[in-house]
């Protein structure tokens, strides 16, 4: 396989020549950017900027994972997730990872590594998620933020890639984790 940077942009990036901030939030702000193309042509790109994340996937000594059920507005279902959370201000991604998991799973973890760090949907959004495996948890809690409410659910390894192909895992950062679970294993098998 040939070598190359994946990453280097030079002849295929698009330069901008006109960025217009429409709203500020809370978590998000979006533009309506124009571009002008590699041909020339001038484009518009619409941009959410969004804060990093970072995402556990907390894995018991019983051979299981913990999720958390929540009830998500924008697409009106609850759903299954690993446990995730923005970086604060003043923090980094493992201080950010420990006190999500104190919050939303009443855990901390004797181990926890980082897997590796991804965009969540690249077409639109700036938001880069680091996701991280923790392993030997236990208890310890904090107060849930004010607007969540979430609660933990347990799931076998036996079970996870059954709900998968069930789609009873329909967000995208908990389908990545687990798959990543799936494949670490069978490759030891």
């Amino acid at each position: 396989m040939p070598e190359f940077n994946i990453h280097d942009v030079k002849g295929i990036e698009e330069i901008c020549v006109e960025k217009n901030r429409i709203f500020d939030g809370k978590i998000l702000a979006v533009r309506c950017d124009k571009v002008r193309t590699p041909s020339g042509r001038i484009a518009t790109r619409e941009v959410v900027e969004h804060k990093s994340a970072v995402g556990m996937l907390a894995v018991t000594d019983r051979k299981s994972v913990l999720l958390v059920r929540q009830y998500r507005y924008a697409v009106n279902e609850a759903t299954l997730e690993i446990c995730a959370g923005l970086v604060e201000a003043g923090e980094d991604v493992f201080q950010a990872a420990e006190r999500e998991m104190q919050e939303e799973l009443n855990v901390k973890a004797k181990n926890l590594y980082k897997v590796g760090e991804f965009y969540a949907s690249p077409g639109f959004c700036t938001e880069i998620f680091t996701l991280f495996v923790a392993e030997g948890l236990e208890q310890s809690a904090l107060p849930q933020d004010e607007d969540e409410n979430v609660s933990v659910v347990e799931i076998s390894f036996d079970d996870i890639l059954k709900m998968i192909k069930d789609g009873k895992i329909r967000d995208s950062k908990t389908f990545a984790a687990l798959s990543w679970l799936i494949a670490k294993n069978s490759l030891k098998a």
